[in-house]
């Protein structure tokens, strides 16, 4: 009887071995060799992205997201192969999955307009921009934030769903700028020799460009004044030195030639009424 059981004993160990140690030996055969191509898939897909000059931070990212991504289908099969129900192991991962993408979904959104900014960048580091009432220069560009340095040298930390979500202006994404000055005279003023200290001026400003053509020209009848429009074109790195520049000879050039810059007057009529008494 016990020569019996032993027997029966040997022979279930027997067949567990045979039976499972070449599941197990074809699970972990599966196991290297899937992560070798997965390796291998994540670089071969990097240097497509490297040649098409894709940005590195993107590039790393999706290299990491590629592999783990074909990781997991590798452990899926490794799974199946040692005879593991799969259906319920997918219903784990994927209610895993929910649970944490609705606890990061703020920063799910973030993620995703960051990809969204590298890839079709709408700026680059080094820009001046102003979006979702901030403006300043870019300094860094994540996949979660974008970094901002404003004209009085403060740091601001913008989430990238906050860009995307608004209006972005891009203000050095072209090589040229107008500067858009009003200038006002008194209505006894001389018109036409104002429009000519306004052009000497822009002649004598070498950072002024020659095309496109500077405009000067009358804009407005206002209620004490008659304004200009003086609008040269500059290259975007000299606006401010332009405008700051151009504003100053202006008022200089007027005082000289005798041309005033009127201020808001009101008329102001006295009535003397008698009250007879009676």
């Amino acid at each position: 009887m016990n020569n019996i059981n032993i027997d029966k004993i040997i022979e279930t160990i027997t067949y567990w071995i045979t039976t499972y140690s070449i599941k197990l030996l074809a699970a972990i055969l599966i196991f290297f060799i899937g992560k070798w191509l997965a390796g291998k898939l994540s670089r071969l897909f990097t240097k497509l992205l490297e040649k098409n000059k894709v940005d590195t931070t993107l590039i790393n990212f999706l290299e990491s997201i590629i592999y783990y991504t074909l990781l997991i289908v590798v452990i899926i099969a490794v799974v199946g192969q040692l005879g593991i129900n799969t259906t319920s192991f997918l219903t784990i991962v994927g209610a895993a999955g929910l649970a944490i993408g609705l606890a990061l979904k703020d920063s799910l959104s973030n993620f995703a307009s960051g990809v969204m900014l590298i890839m079709f960048r709408p700026f680059s580091v080094g820009d001046f921009i102003n979006t979702g009432g901030v403006t300043g220069n870019v300094v860094s560009i994540s996949l979660f934030n974008t970094t901002l340095h404003t004209p009085d040298n403060q740091k601001v930390i913008v989430p990238n769903s906050a860009i995307t979500s608004n209006v972005i202006t891009n203000v050095t994404a072209n090589d040229t700028r107008r500067v858009d000055l009003v200038v006002g005279i008194g209505y006894d003023d001389d018109i036409e020799k104002a429009k000519k200290v306004l052009n000497r001026l822009l002649q004598e400003e070498e950072r002024v460009l020659d095309t496109p053509e500077a405009t000067i020209a009358v804009s407005e009848l206002g209620d004490s004044s008659v304004n200009f429009v003086v609008r040269p074109w500059v290259k975007t790195s000299e606006y401010w030195n332009v405008y700051f520049g151009l504003t100053e000879k202006i008022k200089i050039a007027f005082d000289k030639e005798g041309i005033s810059f009127p201020y808001p007057q009101q008329d102001v009529h006295m009535f003397n009424q008698q009250v007879e008494e009676k």
